[in-house]
């Protein structure tokens, strides 16, 4: 059965002026205010898209990561993801044109090497990556511990 997740934005004014706020339905997603100020200068206490997409990616990462290394039987202790989403001026118009994944483990009986393979694979293979590839340059950094 498929999942649906659903999130909901409210803007008023206009791009350069006005502000607005995103919510997911869930529950999990509390009320976050976002403008084009905050998007493209100082965050102010809001936040914007990117970050909103940074978080997801983070978050997916770290699970496909964990995934990724119970099938190496190295289950993980703790994944410490960041995830830095750049939106930039291209041509015209605006994009998010690179996302940067560090991550620290901490991963009993694995060798540093194994742990980079594994990391630099749940780049390519989480759903976020997934969607984000073809159109964003991901780029992944591991470490452990």
């Amino acid at each position: 059965m498929a999942a649906k997740r659903t999130a909901q934005a409210v803007w008023e004014g206009d791009l350069a002026h006005g502000h607005g706020s995103v919510k997911g339905t869930s529950g999990g997603l509390g009320e976050a205010r976002v403008s084009w100020a905050a998007r493209t200068e100082a965050p102010g206490g809001m936040t914007s898209p990117e970050e909103l997409l940074a978080a997801a990616h983070a978050a997916c990462y770290s699970m496909a990561l964990s995934a990724g290394l119970g099938r190496m039987q190295k289950p993980p202790q703790r994944l410490s993801v960041g995830a830095t989403a750049t939106f930039d001026k291209v041509g015209d118009g605006w994009k998010v044109a690179t996302m940067e994944l560090s991550v620290v483990g901490k991963v009993p009986g694995l060798s540093a090497a194994e742990f980079e393979a594994a990391a630099k694979a749940a780049g390519q293979g989480c759903p976020i990556s997934g969607a984000l590839k073809g159109n964003v340059e991901i780029t992944v950094h591991a470490s452990l511990e």
